[in-house]
């Protein structure tokens, strides 16, 4: 690790191929602060490393030189001691704990919010990376599934891959400090974020931000401020800053805001149709809070933060810039004013080349060779002092080798290439910034607030079951929207443990054609999960509950074209998608990026910051801020902004908010012209979900032991699938109407309430005891008929004259307390001579009694014995109630007079 203020240097030996085997490859040298101390004309050490060479061969040796530091001992050891701080908040406070655990981090800390703890570190390479125009920062958050005292399910039971939400709270804490990073330092940085404990009370992703802030703030890190973060809700009209999961429930808001004491960094947030007014007060009550945490953690820094590494910082030579703009400057100018994105790309490129050639032929530059100290560099490799120690390999060297290359082939030059075109770039910014300012023309000649031309289609995918491409000048989407029932909905796996799905989600999709490219495809970038979740939770708020809308819809965006603002093409173009796959949704919704030119005084301008509405990609790039807003006319559904100066205030983001609702209700006037329209209707391709009720009781009977009978029913019919819910909804998903129909019909019979007198025809005999036989009247319900019920005649046993597969009518007599089901043959079977008792008549087989039933036919019911029909056998019929009578002459004689009651009978009851 870099520790007080360690400055890196890197060589290349030219005579490498002459070392023997085990030293051919990059080699570290440390070198004494005595053996430095003869180069003090330079101003940094930093500014040595940039002047060595490489070779052609591309070989290095790394060089780690120990400066003196201005430290003191005793502030380097009070760094490693325990510390802790109460920051309050609200009505509760978080802990900060520092120096108690990961103390050979550059800095580590752990944030306690309730029983949340979350543990942050920041640590950074020894050897800085080549300059780019970036800053090398990785960050890695990860819920451990034993803070909630769980384990993963997956087969190795150990924490995979990032997770969705996880990659969300990366961006959160990324977003921000990136922003306050210092310039030029370009030794490789990483922030590791572990959730270790979970009370379910307290989220741990604003707690994360607030964490790695501080372990920045405390480490050796150069950058400018403190950051913190904290989510604000909206409940009942109250703003709560860091509110529970609970008041989460019922909050029309979830805002995460982070800055310093002084600026916002980065907000985002979700709301159902909220006003910008509402969405401002909420950023202030935000802004408040990190000022106050911000203010806690600048006096922790005083007692034990680190010196900072200023001295590792590399920036270009200052008359570097003023070589690019003499030779590129005008024709900068020209190629600004290209309007299409590819042509003023290639030109752009094309004149970052003329520059370094320009500039090597002019002996300022080598394309190959960094620039090189002339005259005392040798003396760094002759003189050896008695500490000098060789690194080969990560391994100290003990031995007689020491690398002494001579420098004689080296060329005395002034830049690198990787300087100029790190110039060239900000130049190219600088002139375009000015070109906004000065000409209040764009490099598409569009106003400040001027919205690029807009065209829309719906319906050009006939198979899908909603489309529509959106294009706003150079970004085009294609949405394509899917319905379908629960089993499609995404799983998510939290911290909480509850078996939680998506009804509503959103995919984005950025192929490296969309910007004329070949690159990486594979899964998901983290941006894409970003922008998509981003669109995702725009349109939510606009989707019918389930109740009204009981499918699941998922969205694809797939970019097709881009040049800024692809992420708020997919909220259109998914707006759009659903309008035409039918859904049912509350209102069109629309999403602008917006941007800005902050400090406008450079260019000649008033210093009034300059908002621009509908960004390209190369103004999202040169420009201040990056601010996404979705909404409809009136209100806004989701909102994140980003900003890329030291930050900006509340009059600023009103300012922006407010040209961002002009700019929405452009827009969306623009997709009401869509050619041709949304169909809202059902696609026929779309499945088909009928949603019914039953009594909640009756749910195991449709399930069926271990799921046999929801399984015959599904194979029966031909429905794609039947869900049920303890609350006693059933969802039947059907391809079509016919097999939707017959499912519903013999749910229906299955989970009917059964009334006394009803009849049931054609019934199968499941099973027969010593005492009676048992009758399935429906798929799955059984009753009893007393083996005194199955004939008017004496049987002495049920077998006599019944088998297991016989079919028989029967009556409902009785249901007891416990819901079973008494059944009665005889008493839809007049008695062969109702004049004369025959108790010990010769028992009649059930060809008899069934030809005998036909002389006399109580109801006119149509009976179908078929096993091919779907329909189950037993059809019910309203007889009126019934009364259990004896087996005298007077009651067969009163049964056999009854009125024929078939006219006024019910047919497939539904309980």
């Amino acid at each position: 690790m870099l520790a007080n203020s360690i400055s890196s240097l890197t060589h290349s030996c030219p005579h490498s191929s002459t070392l023997p085997s085990s030293h051919s490859k990059n080699c570290k040298i440390l070198l004494s602060a005595s053996a430095l101390s003869r180069y003090r004309t330079f101003k940094t050490l930093a500014s040595l490393h940039r002047l060595l060479p490489t070779n052609s061969h591309g070989k290095k040796f790394n060089v780690r030189a120990m400066a003196q530091t201005h430290v003191s001992q005793k502030h380097a050891h009070d760094s490693l001691q325990p510390y802790s701080v109460k920051i309050p908040f609200g009505d509760r406070h978080i802990l900060v704990e520092t120096g108690h655990i990961g103390r050979q981090a550059s800095g580590a800390v752990t944030v306690t919010d309730g029983e949340t703890i979350v543990y942050t570190t920041v640590c950074m390479s020894d050897i800085p990376s080549e300059p780019s125009d970036f800053f090398p920062l990785s960050v890695n958050y990860q819920e451990r599934f034993s803070a909630a005292g769980r384990t993963s399910g997956g087969f190795f039971k150990r924490e995979g891959r990032p997770k969705d939400n996880e990659v969300l709270v990366c961006r959160l804490i990324d977003r921000p400090l990136r922003t306050t990073m210092l310039k030029g330092f370009y030794h490789e940085t990483q922030i590791l974020s572990w959730v270790l404990s979970y009370d379910g009370l307290h989220p741990p992703d604003a707690l994360a931000v607030t964490a790695a802030g501080i372990a920045v703030a405390l480490s050796e890190l150069p950058h400018t401020k403190p950051v913190a973060g904290v989510r604000v809700g909206l409940v009942g009209g109250k703003y709560i800053v860091n509110p529970t999961t609970n008041e989460m429930e019922n909050s029309e808001l979830d805002l995460v805001v982070a800055g310093t004491d002084s600026a916002i960094l980065m907000i985002e947030g979700y709301c159902n149709f909220l006003p910008e007014e509402k969405l401002l007060e909420a950023v202030e009550v935000g802004q408040d809070a990190v000022r106050a945490i911000c203010k806690e953690v600048e006096a922790l820094v005083e007692k034990c933060g680190k010196p900072k590494m200023i001295d590792a910082i590399k920036l270009p030579p200052p008359e570097l810039y003023k070589h690019v703009e003499e030779i590129a400057g005008d024709e900068l100018v020209h190629a600004l004013q290209i309007k299409k994105k590819l042509p003023r790309r290639k030109a752009l490129v094309s004149l970052e080349e003329k520059v370094v050639d320009i500039l090597t032929q002019r002996g300022y530059v080598g394309k190959s060779v960094a620039t090189v100290i002339p005259e005392t560099l040798p003396d760094l490799y002759v003189d050896e002092e008695e500490d000098e120690e060789v690194v080969v390999d990560g391994e100290v060297d003990e031995g007689d080798v020491h690398i002494k290359p001579s420098p004689k082939n080296c060329t005395p030059l002034l830049f690198s290439e990787v300087d100029v075109k790190l110039v060239f770039k900000e130049t190219t910014s600088k002139y375009l910034r000015k070109r906004i300012v000065e000409g209040g023309r764009r490099s598409d000649g569009r106003t400040s607030e001027g919205v690029r031309p807009i065209n829309s289609r719906c319906g050009l995918l006939p198979r899908a079951h909603g489309s529509a491409l959106f294009t706003r000048g150079e970004t085009q989407a294609l949405a394509v929207v899917t319905l379908g029932d629960k089993q499609m909905a995404q799983r998510i796996d939290t911290l909480e443990g509850d078996d939680e799905s998506k009804r509503f989600y959103l995919q984005y999709s950025f192929p490296p054609s969309c910007v004329g490219e070949a690159g990486r495809v594979g899964a998901p970038s983290r941006r894409e999960i970003g922008h998509g979740t981003l669109a995702e939770r725009a349109l939510e708020p606009i989707l019918p509950s389930e109740d009204e809308f009981p499918y699941t819809v998922r969205v694809e965006s797939n970019i097709t074209e881009s040049n800024g603002s692809s992420s708020m093409a997919s909220v259109c173009g998914g707006s759009l998608a659903l309008l035409d796959a039918g859904v049912p949704v509350k209102c069109p919704i629309a999403g602008i990026a917006m941007g800005m030119v902050l400090d406008t005084k450079e260019f000649g301008g008033d210093g009034t910051p300059l908002i621009l509405s509908d960004i390209t990609g190369s103004e999202d790039a040169s420009g201040d801020m990056d601010f996404k807003v979705a909404g409809n006319a009136d209100c806004v559904t989701a909102f994140q902004m980003d900003i890329k100066v030291g930050g900006i205030t509340l009059s600023v983001m009103k300012q922006a908010l407010l040209q961002a609702k002009d700019g929405r209700k452009i827009i969306l006037a623009e997709m009401s012209k869509c050619l041709p329209p949304p169909s809202k209707t059902l696609s026929i391709y779309a499945p088909l979900i009928h949603v019914m009720k039953v009594r909640p009781e009756k749910v195991n009977l449709i399930i069926g032991s271990g799921g046999k009978t929801v399984r015959s029913i599904i194979e029966a019919t031909g429905v794609e699938a039947i869900d049920t819910q303890d609350d006693g909804t059933v969802k039947i998903t059907a391809r079509d109407l016919e097999s939707l129909e017959k499912s519903k019909a013999m749910i229906a019979n299955l989970t009917m309430v059964p009334t006394i007198g009803d009849i049931y025809r054609n019934c199968e005999i499941k099973s027969i005891a010593p005492y009676g036989a048992f009758v399935e009247i429906a798929p799955g319900r059984e009753g009893l008929c007393h083996i005194s019920e199955l004939s008017p005649s004496y049987l002495a046993k049920a077998e006599d004259a019944f088998k297991v597969g016989d079919r028989v009518d029967v009556k409902l007599i009785e249901v007891n307390e416990k819901g079973q089901l008494r059944l009665s043959r005889r008493a839809l079977i007049p008695d062969t001579d109702p004049l004369v008792p025959s108790t010990k008549a010769r028992p009649t087989t059930a060809t008899q009694e069934s030809s005998a039933s036909k002389k006399v036919e109580l109801t006119k019911v149509k009976v179908n014995a078929s096993k091919e029909d779907v329909y189950p056998p037993g059809k019910v019929v309203r007889d009126g109630p019934f009364i259990n009578k004896d087996r005298l002459k007077k009651g067969s004689k009163a049964m056999s007079n009854a009125p024929n009651q078939s006219d006024s009978s019910v047919v497939n009851k539904e309980g």
